[in-house]
């Protein structure tokens, strides 16, 4: 699929609320434009309007993800076929969930944001996920190259364009704080060479003393 970066917002949202907040999905127009634009697990925020929104349901609705609910009253609302389309598990939707709303994402930053969705029991059953997703005939998801002094590889999702999939940079804020981080190791080990070689300097003074 070549999903605009609008539709792949308003299919993760509608995605996100179908399993955290079931009583109020589907959702109207209104409702899409304020999950779209949330600025709580939500990467990068978006600024959303009405006309936006419209657009990517279109797009997503040519595609058969998404459809206007029935009976949904004089307002219309929408809810997403995807699960259905693709089919998917639960714990694959919510992990395409994820990765649709917040960008390419680490196993762990995935489990510990999954639980209103789906509870994974530990790392390796959602990496079992994650590579049963990979392993499709058409693969939804794939591992990206792990970045320099990072524990676990990231994540993206294969729904977008593809032009935009090969932006795969962190979150600035991930990258300050790895700096910021690495600064802090290289003050240390400066302290603790400055402290060795006080105690050498000391030893050696004390053994010209006893000679």
């Amino acid at each position: 699929m070549n999903l605009t970066s609008h539709s792949l917002r308003v299919l993760g949202s509608l995605m996100e609320k179908e399993m955290v907040t079931p009583d109020a999905y589907p959702l109207s127009v209104n409702a899409l434009v304020a999950a779209s634009n949330q600025r709580s697990s939500r990467e990068p925020v978006m600024d959303l309007a009405d006309d936006d929104v419209r657009t990517a349901l279109d797009i997503l609705e040519a595609h058969e993800l998404v459809a206007q609910a029935r009976d949904s009253g004089r307002v219309a609302r929408f809810e997403h076929r995807i699960r259905t389309v693709l089919n998917l598990r639960r714990d694959e939707t919510a992990v395409i969930c994820l990765l649709l709303l917040r960008g390419p994402q680490t196993p762990g930053e995935l489990r510990s944001r999954s639980d209103r969705m789906f509870r994974f029991e530990d790392l390796p059953q959602l990496q079992a996920t994650l590579e049963r997703l990979a392993a499709r005939e058409e693969p939804l998801v794939r591992q990206l190259a792990r970045l320099p002094g990072a524990r676990e590889a990231r994540w993206m999702h294969l729904l977008g364009d593809p032009a935009e999939a090969q932006s795969t940079s962190p979150p600035a804020h991930e990258g300050s704080a790895n700096s910021s981080e690495l600064e802090s190791l290289r003050a240390a080990l400066a302290a603790l060479e400055q402290r060795v070689a006080a105690l050498e300097h000391r030893s050696g003074a004390d053994d010209s003393d006893e000679g």
